[in-house]
């Protein structure tokens, strides 16, 4: 990603004929590797150096979220710093509610909301069934990621890469608990009838039964 960086800023400043003020922003932290602000290359004795702001989401206030004009920063609310507890997420949801251009965001702040939350509350919280999330756009399009990563390949290893996107998405960590049994299946159009059951069960204890 760093030495893309370079590139993008490169190609927007040749494109825009404007200097550039890149940034990485990343979402979620994954390990404790320190993330630098720069990236360099020696080739033959010729340097390359690009520069570039980093942004980490769990080290940015959840205030910030709440302070115009930065409402984009809303559905990432349960990720930012102090943003984990359910009444900052609940103020989150209803400024999202209230706008109109920002209100389609709400699946997305339900997701992130999955990592610090149990889902149950997650769908207390945004007073949805599952179908208002199954029917939105940002959820059929990871649907349809999931999908693609099982069946372009065929492989029983991109298989279980789609279905474990769709059980997080659909039911957060207790769906990812039936991971270690669906990773015993061998047969591909087993898995494939498993990717398709899970669109239709309400409860992890359905597609559990089905197993």
């Amino acid at each position: 990603m760093p030495r893309r960086m370079r590139a993008y800023a490169g190609l927007a400043e040749e494109k825009y004929n404007l200097p550039t003020y890149p940034v990485l922003i990343n979402i979620l932290k994954t390990d404790n590797e320190k993330i630098l602000p720069r990236y360099e290359s020696n080739v033959a004795g010729l340097r390359a150096i690009q520069d570039y702001r980093v942004i980490n989401l769990w080290e940015v206030d959840v205030n910030v979220a709440f302070q115009q004009p930065l409402p984009s920063l809303l559905p990432f609310v349960p990720i930012l710093k102090g943003g984990e507890n359910e009444p900052i997420i609940r103020e989150a949801l209803q400024i999202l509610r209230a706008d109109k251009q920002l209100n389609e965001l709400e699946t997305v702040l339900a997701f992130f909301a999955t990592f610090v939350l149990e889902s149950a509350l997650v769908k207390e919280i945004m007073r949805w069934d599952m179908t208002v999330l199954h029917e939105s756009p940002w959820y059929q399009e990871i649907l349809r990621e999931g999908e693609a990563r099982g069946e372009a390949r065929g492989r029983r290893e991109e298989l279980f890469s789609g279905i474990e996107l769709v059980l997080e998405i659909k039911f957060g960590n207790p769906g990812l608990e039936l991971m270690p049994i669906i990773t015993q299946i061998t047969e591909l159009q087993r898995l494939k009838a498993i990717q398709q059951a899970i669109k239709t069960v309400d409860t992890v204890e359905e597609l559990r039964q089905l197993l």
